[in-house]
């Protein structure tokens, strides 16, 4: 069968499987057992309390249950738009509550700078066309991409969230917004459809392969910061608060 060049066919798409349909969404669940291993490993850390955060920790395997072995794994090989709020689910919701559950204990070897820098450079590599057709084609690809995801995102929260650096932390956080809107922007303005791995299974969801970019960049461009924000503005105001205090 002739492929044309950039295009993967659904059987290619390495890990979740083949692109979902409607029809058969909810049969499709990951029972991966060595991803089911490594989570009751993780909950029997968390729950022995070798965790800083136990809420936490349990709320971050609560969200890769669903990225990775609900039928939301499934989706994200249909479409586009799904593949974004899987990275995003990972970036900015399982990556601070693991900072939470396991935080930076003592000041970081490397700068808050370079980790916002390695971070931005993970996630736009991964959202180009051709690296991130690759990182769909086998299972080590995948996993490369959603660990250096997750890694890069996990190391710049614990930097965030770590005492005594509220000033860095927030230019941080509006430095992460920035490159996260320039992105999802770009997605949304985009002429015509980048990824075409999602062509046909698109459209088995009734969705023009452009809605579901521009729908993708538009998750990127706006939800994607609320964390962010909420988390400066938290930040911000126990600042000042202990300015106050110290008045």
């Amino acid at each position: 069968m002739l492929i044309p060049r950039g295009v993967m066919p659904d059987s290619m798409i390495a890990y979740c499987g083949p692109a979902a349909l409607p029809d058969d969404l909810w049969t499709r669940w990951n029972l991966d057992p060595l991803l089911i291993a490594i989570l009751v490993a993780l909950a029997i850390v968390v729950g022995r309390g070798r965790s800083a955060d136990a809420r936490a920790g349990f709320g971050a395997i609560g969200l890769i249950l669903i990225i990775f072995v609900s039928p939301f794994c499934a989706m994200s090989s249909a479409l586009f738009s799904v593949r974004v709020l899987h990275h995003v689910l990972l970036i900015a919701a399982v990556a601070p509550l693991l900072a939470l559950a396991f935080p930076q204990r003592r000041a970081g070897s490397l700068p808050i700078v370079v980790l916002v820098v390695a971070h931005a450079v993970v996630l736009w590599l991964w959202h180009t066309p051709g690296l991130y057709t690759w990182g769909l084609a086998s299972v080590p690809a995948y996993w490369l991409m959603q660990i250096s995801l997750l890694g890069s995102a996990w190391l710049l929260w614990r930097s965030i969230l770590a005492p005594s650096q509220s000033g860095p932390a927030i230019i941080a956080l509006v430095a992460t917004i920035g490159q996260m809107g320039l992105l999802g922007a770009l997605l949304v303005f985009a002429p015509r459809p980048l990824y075409l791995v999602h062509l046909a299974s698109a459209a088995s969801w009734g969705l023009a392969p452009l809605i579901d970019q521009q729908l993708a960049g538009l998750l990127m461009w706006v939800p994607a910061m609320l964390p962010y924000l909420g988390v400066g503005i938290w930040i911000a105001w126990s600042s000042l608060r202990s300015s106050e205090a110290a008045l």
